[in-house]
């Protein structure tokens, strides 16, 4: 994943501790954005932490296709495997980003709560939400290549509708059902209470995100299925 890099594997610390320094000049000291009454560096960083897994996961998840397409002309393989490795790769860097995560706690003073528990259901629902969208934009990038042009300013889109830069809290209670529909607002409230214990767990969020996110895989794996038997054709 890292060949020929400089940096190698320091790339997976580097993207989200540089984003933690902008977001603090920017949104913390001077938008001063609410952060729940933490330091504004562990409030953005533990966002950070889900946030970059998922938006690098897409990234490489929707162009999979056309990155493979030479592959796919020449041997015959399930073809699901080519959007769902990006995915399953990417969680190297972010369990690497987690650990930087746990010095921070302890350098500012925090530590976990007991819903710690229910950190590898956030985790998979962090990873059903990638790979369901992954599914969705690789396969209708073969035919609309605009698609692949256009994602990532679309992931920087979805990272300001996510509470990465800001609480959810800013959210009037009215928006909450329909803000949950967002996966990754569960996934990042989520590691605010369990990590920061700003909030209590945000089950509102979770329980939609996750038929979101289940809804997702399904229909993205039917519609990648689907398609499958074009994208020698047209790849």
């Amino acid at each position: 994943m890292y060949a020929q890099s400089i940096l190698g594997i320091g790339w997976a610390v580097i993207q989200p501790i540089f984003s933690m320094i902008v977001f603090t000049i920017v949104f913390g000291n001077l938008a001063k954005i609410d952060s729940n009454g933490v330091p504004y560096a562990i409030f953005s960083f533990t966002a950070l932490v889900p946030w970059t897994y998922f938006s690098s996961s897409l990234s490489s998840s929707s162009r999979s296709l056309l990155s493979a397409s030479g592959i796919m002309t020449k041997v015959y393989f399930p073809r699901l495997i080519i959007p769902i490795s990006p995915v399953i790769s990417k969680l190297l860097d972010f369990f690497i980003a987690l650990i930087i995560l746990v010095g921070m706690m302890l350098y500012f003073g925090f530590s976990p709560s007991t819903d710690i528990i229910y950190l590898p259901l956030l985790v998979l629902l962090m990873i059903f939400t990638a790979s369901g969208l992954g599914m969705w934009f690789t396969a209708l990038s073969i035919q609309y290549r605009d698609i692949n042009y256009g994602m990532g300013f679309f992931i920087q889109l979805l990272m300001y509708a996510a509470p990465v830069v800001y609480p959810s809290s800013i959210i009037p209670e009215t928006y909450r059902t329909l803000y949950g529909l967002f996966p990754m607002a569960a996934v990042i409230e989520g590691f605010r209470a369990i990590f920061l214990q700003t909030i209590k767990m945000p089950w509102d969020f979770i329980i939609t995100g996750t038929i979101i996110s289940l809804l997702l895989v399904v229909t993205g794996s039917f519609n990648f299925r689907r398609m499958e038997k074009y994208f020698a054709d047209v790849a």
